[in-house]
C-alpha cells in the first residue's frame, strides 16, 4: 500500500485525537453562508437535513438549525460526536461512518461539507450514490470536493490528513446515473475560501 493509501486509512484516528483542538480552531466566520443559503433554499420550510461528517456541529449545523431545519448529525469520530452532544444535547447526533451509511430514511437535504473529500476515489464512487439514496426527490445534496482528479494532503492540527477528488466530469456521470442532476459546481470559489462546491438535486 502506498503512503497516501496508508494515510487515507488514518483519517478517523486523526480526528479522534484532535477533536478538542479542531473544535477550538475551527473558524466561525461562516464563509460558507452563501452556499448554505443556496442549499437551504432547495429544502422546504422546516425540512430535515442530514449533515454527514458533521464534526462538532459548529458552525454549519448551528446555522442550519437556527434557520429552522431539524439537523441530524453523523460523524465517524466518537470524540467529535461527544463534543456535539455535550454542546447541543437536544439535537440528533449519531456515530457512523459515511462509507457504511444506512439511515433507513430519506431527508429533505443532505450535506457533506469538508468530509466527503477525505474518502479515496474508489470510496467516493461507492459513497456518492449512497448519499443520493438518502435525499428525497427534488432535494439537494451538497459536497465539497477537489477541482480535479487526484490525491493531495492537508492538515488537521499538526497532523497531515488525506484528501482526494474525482474529476468534475466523473462526478456528473455518477450523479446522472443515479437519476439526479448537477445544480451547480464552483471550482475553488473565492467567495468561499477557495472551496470547490458541488450541489446536486436528487431525482
Amino acid at each position: 500500500m502506498s503512503d497516501l493509501g496508508k494515510l487515507a486509512g488514518r483519517t478517523l484516528e486523526i480526528y479522534e485525537r484532535n477533536a478538542a483542538r479542531y473544535d477550538r480552531e475551527r473558524g466561525r466566520s461562516l464563509f460558507e453562508k452563501g452556499w448554505l443559503d443556496r442549499f437551504a433554499a432547495m429544502v422546504p420550510a422546516g425540512g430535515r437535513i442530514l449533515d454527514v461528517g458533521c464534526g462538532t456541529g459548529a458552525p454549519i449545523g448551528d446555522y442550519l438549525a437556527g434557520s429552522g431545519h431539524p439537523v441530524t448529525g453523523v460523524d465517524g469520530a466518537a470524540a467529535m460526536i461527544a463534543i456535539a452532544r455535550d454542546r447541543r444535547p437536544e439535537r440528533d447526533w449519531q456515530l457512523g461512518d459515511m462509507r457504511a451509511l444506512e439511515m433507513g430514511e430519506r431527508f429533505d437535504g443532505v450535506l457533506a461539507w469538508d468530509s466527503f473529500f477525505h474518502l479515496t476515489g474508489d470510496e467516493q464512487r461507492e459513497v456518492l450514490p449512497r448519499l443520493l439514496r438518502h435525499v428525497r426527490t427534488g432535494g439537494p445534496l451538497m459536497l465539497t470536493v477537489g477541482p480535479a482528479e487526484g490525491e493531495v494532503t492537508g492538515h488537521v492540527a499538526d497532523d497531515v490528513v488525506y484528501h482526494a477528488s474525482l474529476s468534475p466530469e466523473e462526478y456528473r456521470r455518477i450523479i446522472e446515473a443515479c437519476g439526479a442532476e448537477v445544480a451547480a459546481f464552483a471550482l475553488e470559489d473565492p467567495a468561499c475560501d477557495g472551496h470547490t462546491v458541488l450541489l446536486a438535486r436528487a431525482g
